[in-house]
């Protein structure tokens, strides 16, 4: 099923796989790579970065140190009667904070995602998200948002100490993800991407073998527990792969920072965690946990907007083979 991806007569329908592989009772049963990679090649996540800005959290939250139903202490939103305040943890992993951000990269609509990734917002862009207007009031709609991962990215930096010194906000958070995330996990090749200021960009840019992204879903698949070390708190993972919106574009559920799904009805709701619950990135990168059959499945490449239904109609088809 995986060589599919690789055949050339299928690019034009399924874009440019560069690494997929299958982990079945934690072990990798099947991997593929495009001839110029390896499996220690380390290739963009996109916002698959958004799930692991959740781990961060998570930890955080593990220590006594945060907690997710409290207001987020943003400096953008300290004047005097400023409805941003109300803001917490939760609303932003659940995309409800009410800032107005336009995440669209591919219409011909004025993308705040692309302003702030390589436009004014580039050297700071948790200062840029974090400027924006309410839009809703807090925690009542549902808006996808590169932003509001880099503004709780920042604000990890600034609940584990780190000052105004971009390169003291850089060290503090790339010790903290390697000492308590990657390190444990053995994710060797991670390498987290830093703006001007400081901030790791969590909404985009880590860069990752496909073997240490499937280590990442593993760790989610057991539940935040890796060996016999606990990573996550308990019912961190339940909360990411509980559906609590629906992405009015594509009608997708969405969990805190994890994308949701419900056996083979791909839109359907319920209560609970979803039967299937991935991380999503721009061009297919997909990093997806399926309990019931205790398989990760990881697919890193280039996928455009007008393949995507021919890619999720095949992608549908791996998942069966690995459910059946």
């Amino acid at each position: 099923m995986l060589d599919q991806a690789f055949d050339p007569a299928s690019a034009d329908s399924l874009g440019e796989t560069l690494a997929c592989l299958v982990v079945q009772g934690g072990l990798i049963v099947e991997e593929r790579y495009a001839a110029e990679v390896t499996a220690q090649t380390p290739l963009i996540s996109w916002s698959v970065g958004k799930s692991i800005t959740q781990a961060a959290v998570g930890i955080l939250v593990a220590d006594g140190l945060l907690d997710p139903t409290m207001p987020v202490d943003a400096p953008e939103w300290q004047s005097a009667g400023d409805p941003r305040q109300a803001i917490t943890m939760n609303d932003l992993l659940e995309m409800r904070s009410g800032l107005q951000f336009v995440e669209d990269y591919v219409d011909d609509k004025e993308s705040d995602c692309l302003e702030m990734l390589f436009g004014s917002g580039t050297h700071d862009v948790a200062g840029y998200a974090a400027s924006r207007p309410l839009e809703h009031s807090v925690g009542s709609v549902f808006n996808y948002s590169s932003g509001t991962t880099n503004i709780i990215a920042r604000h990890v930096a600034h609940v584990l100490g780190a000052g105004a010194d971009p390169a003291e906000r850089r060290r503090v958070m790339l010790e903290f993800l390697q000492e308590r995330l990657f390190g444990p996990l053995g994710m060797s090749t991670a390498e987290p991407r830093f703006d001007a200021a400081g901030t790791f960009i969590g909404s985009s840019y880590l860069f990752a073998s496909a073997q240490d992204f499937a280590r990442f879903g593993l760790l989610y698949l057991r539940d935040g527990v890796w060996g016999s070390q606990r990573i996550l708190p308990e019912g961190w993972v339940n909360a990411a792969r509980t559906a609590v919106s629906v992405d009015p574009d594509d009608g997708w559920l969405y969990g805190q920072h994890w994308w949701v799904r419900r056996g083979s009805a791909t839109n359907s709701r319920g209560t609970g965690p979803g039967e299937i619950f991935w991380a999503n990135g721009y061009e297919k990168q997909i990093v997806m946990c399926i309990p019931n059959s205790d398989t990760v499945l990881v697919r890193l490449g280039k996928t455009t907007a007008d393949q995507r239904d021919s890619f999720e109609s095949y992608w549908d088809q791996v998942i069966a083979a690995c459910t059946d």
